[in-house]
């Protein structure tokens, strides 16, 4: 399946097709919250107040909660910044097929970090979506600013160029 994503017409067709509805909806998450005045205050006091537990009433994620608690809410109005924005350029990213699994991999750690804060949503299925993506490569822009832009910086970085094995 991975040869087929990442090398297969049918497979860049099929692959383009998941990016272009996990770029809409990205978008559109991120164009609600960057003019809807977002704030992750709620969400996160929400995540410190009720962190996920396991099966035996232990925290699931130990790290995660000490994290919140010290370092993203001090700063919650970058983190809500950064959130906003985020979901809109993954959006784009997707949408417009450029710079497409750096796009899908910042999807995938938003994804993640709302899992780890207890949110369960669309979150795993976009995970599945992204991860698709993301194995994909290159053959998931194809249909899209990828097409140029990823030769172009292969061209001039030439620490991007692909090696040959």
């Amino acid at each position: 399946m991975v040869k087929w994503l990442r090398n297969s017409k049918s497979g860049m067709w099929v692959i383009t097709i998941i990016r272009l509805y996990l770029g809409y909806e990205w978008l559109m998450d991120g164009i609600g919250k960057v003019t809807g005045g977002f704030s992750a205050k709620g969400f996160v006091a929400g995540a410190i107040a009720n962190p996920v537990m396991d099966p035996h009433g232990a925290q699931a994620f130990p790290w995660y909660t000490p994290f919140l608690k010290s370092f993203v809410m001090p700063n919650i109005n970058v983190f809500s910044f950064m959130v906003a924005w985020g979901e809109l350029l993954v959006g784009l990213g997707l949408l417009l097929g450029t710079l497409t699994t750096a796009a899908a991999f910042f999807g995938l750690v938003m994804n993640f970090a709302y899992v780890f804060a207890g949110t369960i949503s669309v979150n795993p299925t976009y995970i599945i979506l992204g991860f698709l993506i993301l194995v994909a490569g290159y053959n998931a822009g194809k249909i899209g600013l990828d097409h140029w832009v990823v030769p172009f910086m292969r061209e001039k970085m030439p620490w991007l160029k692909r090696s040959v094995e």
